[in-house]
């Protein structure tokens, strides 16, 4: 690339490649002491949908209308496998009014229970065997995950005053104690919270040392291995404080689940960056006894690759703030910054950190022309070592002898894990992704197993009946649904007394599915009651399950938004660089193949040997952005490779050595990407291990099949069609039509 030798000599130069790592450093520092970092700025959740979906509006009128209801609970379930004794009651009972007189942090409300007499509690309250008693605590809607956990801790404390013992910390059906687990939303929430900043030490360790391990196995050099790892630690600590003054101005919004992917993203992503260079700058340097020439040279190579690759990837980001749901479009700009910053040091601080340690980087196995290692065994006097015999490249030699064997083999091979793509369960259950022995998942299990599981979750149904006789009409047709397991009320509201608002338990688990498909059949009910009453009102829900069946309806919406957004902006970038349209439009294909085919051959792996039941339904984006962004970078890099060749040999020869130039460093780069992402399948939450699986998986086939056999394919198939509407002439021994190309 000419137009970057200026700036190549100044980040490699004598004075340059030293005045580079200063201004990374004092970046650094800086910025980490002026600006507070992104990881205390991120919050543990935060709103997720926009006010016009029914279930926001259903909230806010429970909010006004309805404000003893204004709360998230908590549900503390005792039990006891023997039997709930008086004594045990008589202290819950304690409990709640302790709670009532001196609410803990947080605390909106609880109900008072403890006015009720003992044998009523009993009845009502109680299983039907007498093990169990849930009692819910409210706490600020608004409040944060770590504000919950304050209160719910210091509920707990009262709660083992009492008790003169840690019910929550008793095994579930120990024989003759008393376990207290807390679940319900308030619980779910502080669960994941938990659970994720458990993650997060140890995420990044095993990302750092699973990186550290695969360089030193694949290039066995320890400076070398260090390099990349200096560079992602550099690009994070520009990035952090930028992201974090951004949340803090109150510019954008950070959540911990995005931190953590972020982190493998950029480790993967950043190494495969440092590499394109590193591998081109080692093949150099045993045709160029001058170690700048060599770097000069391979950064001329590798700078447009790189820089398009990291402008794909962020770009591709980015285009998640056209996303609906909180969590995706949140995650746009700290990750597109994160590339770019990343992409950055790729093009600024590696180079120099090679310029200084030059052939050194790769000790002790240090790249030399064949002249030097005569000169070297001569000074030794030694023989002069013989030449190695040059790589095998048995990839671009079979592409070259069988392309049209070559593309319907591995076209078949996709299509055929393709197929089990549409076979894929999704599901928005988030308490399904915790681990089984987590005290919200032993709560539910318990309620689940003794009450309705509704009662998990309650359902408030929201009408408008002017009369009370509408009001009981809807009553009676909520209680008939077959997917309702019980209903009280209705209860009018304080400011508009036509509203009226009904709680409703379902008879199935809040969070699946199942009950997500009740949300607007359970509406169309309570509004079709109302008409056959002569109302002409409508019925709001609210509550977890509505909130869940907006998220799908929103997610859903982001799919068919983001996928053909991201397809157009990546296919424009692949025009603009190639100056191809029908290279562009054959590379689009095969990443979209790839992402059908890792689903698939996700799901198999999920579902059959890992016995995952469905897949949280953000997989599916998540796993779009990642594989059709990364799977490109690797497409980019051989296209680039092929038709830079191709301008000063034959067609087929261009073919044969762009494959193989590029297979090492590709390999060495997708292991560690895929590697990477997998380290999220070691994670104790669910959504992480599927989107590490997947994302892994569909690198690995980008890697070892999309790369070295299907692209090269195509593109000797199309032959001079390849580069249209652009350069059409070939070499004079290039077949001019697709046909041809075969021997």
């Amino acid at each position: 690339m000419k137009s970057n030798t200026g700036f190549r000599g100044r980040v490699t130069g004598p004075s340059g490649r030293w005045l580079t790592v200063v201004i990374w450093l004092a970046a650094a520092l800086a910025l980490n002491l002026l600006l507070p970092s992104i990881y205390s700025e991120a919050v543990g959740q935060a709103p997720q949908l926009g006010d016009h979906r029914p279930s926001v509006q259903a909230n806010a009128l429970m909010a006004t209308e309805f404000p003893e209801g204004d709360g998230t609970p908590a549900l503390f379930v005792w039990h006891r496998r023997d039997g709930l004794t008086d004594d045990d009651l008589g202290r819950i009972r304690t409990f709640i009014e302790t709670l009532t007189n001196r609410p803990v942090s947080h605390q909106v409300s609880v109900p008072p229970l403890y006015l009720m007499p003992p044998e009523a509690m009993k009845s009502a309250l109680v299983s039907e065997d007498g093990s169990t008693i849930v009692t819910p605590v409210y706490f600020a809607k608004d409040g944060q995950s770590e504000e919950w956990k304050a209160g719910v801790e210091e509920a707990k404390a009262e709660a083992a005053a009492l008790f003169g013992a840690d019910p929550f910390a008793a095994p579930v059906d120990s024989p003759g104690g008393l376990s207290a687990r807390v679940t319900g939303p308030v619980g779910i929430q502080i669960d994941a919270s938990t659970l994720f900043s458990r993650a997060d030490t140890t995420l990044l360790l095993a990302t750092i040392l699973l990186v550290l391990v695969l360089l030193l196995a694949i290039y066995r050099s320890p400076i070398l291995a260090v390099i990349p790892l200096v560079a992602v630690g550099a690009a994070l600590l520009v990035f952090s404080p930028i992201l974090g003054w951004m949340a803090d101005a109150g510019w954008i919004e950070v959540e911990h689940q995005g931190i953590y992917i972020l982190t493998v993203l950029l480790f993967g992503a950043g190494t495969d960056y440092c590499l394109f260079l590193i591998s081109r700058f080692r093949q150099l340097l045993k045709e160029e006894r001058d170690k700048g020439a060599a770097l000069r040279a391979a950064f001329t190579d590798s700078f447009d690759a790189i820089a398009v690759s990291c402008f794909t990837v962020a770009v591709s980001l980015f285009a998640l703030l056209a996303a609906e749901y909180g969590s995706s479009w949140r995650a746009a700009v700290p990750m597109g910054v994160a590339i770019l910053v990343m992409g950055l040091a790729s093009l600024t601080l590696v180079p120099a950190l090679l310029a200084i340690m030059g052939r050194a980087s790769f000790w002790p196995f240090i790249p030399r022309t064949p002249e030097m290692l005569a000169e070297r065994a001569k000074r030794r006097e030694r023989p002069a070592p013989a030449a190695g015999r040059p790589a095998r490249n048995l990839a671009g030699s079979l592409v070259v002898r069988r392309p049209w064997q070559i593309a319907i083999g591995t076209t078949c091979l996709l299509a055929v894990l393709a197929i089990f793509a549409p076979q894929i369960r999704l599901n928005y259950d988030t308490l399904s992704s915790f681990p089984e022995t987590i005290g919200s998942r032993e709560g539910f299990a318990i309620i689940e197993e003794q009450f309705s599981p509704g009662d998990l979750a309650p359902m408030s149904v929201i009408v408008e009946a002017e009369s009370d006789a509408s009001a009981e009409a809807v009553a009676q047709a909520l209680a008939a649904h077959p997917g309702v397991a019980q209903v009280s009320g209705p209860k009018a509201g304080q400011t508009k007394p036509e509203l009226r608002v009904y709680d409703v338990r379902l008879a199935v688990n809040p969070y699946t599915v199942e009950a997500l498909e009740l949300v607007p059949d359970i509406r169309e009910t309570a509004e079709q009651a109302l008409r056959q009453s002569g109302a002409d009102g409508r019925a709001w829900i609210a509550g977890l399950t509505s909130e869940l069946y907006d998220t799908r309806e929103a997610t859903e919406r982001d799919i068919r938004v983001i996928f053909p957004l991201i397809i157009a902006l990546i296919g424009t970038l692949l025009i603009v660089y190639l100056r191809s349209l029908t290279a562009a439009f054959s590379l689009i294909v095969t990443v979209i193949l790839s992402y059908l085919s890792a689903l698939g051959l996700g799901w198999l792996v999920l579902h059959h040997l890992l016995g995952v039941d469905a897949l949280h339904g953000s997989i599916l984006l998540y796993s779009f952005v990642f594989l059709v962004a990364l799977g490109e970078d690797y497409n980019i890099f051989v296209v680039s490779s092929i038709w830079d060749k191709s301008r000063r040999m034959p067609f087929r020869q261009a073919i044969r050595e762009g494959v193989g130039e590029t297979g090492a460093v590709i390999t060495s780069a997708g292991l560690i990407l895929a590697g990477t992402f997998a380290v999220l399948t070691t994670m104790p939450i669910q959504i992480l291990m599927q989107v590490g699986v997947i994302v892994a998986l569909g690198i690995l086939l980008d890697t070892f099949l999309v790369r070295p056999f299907l692209v090269p394919a195509i593109v000797l198939l199309l032959g001079r069609w390849a580069f249209w509407p652009g350069r059409r002439r070939l070499p004079s021994d290039t077949p001019a039509a697709p046909g041809a190309a075969a021997d």
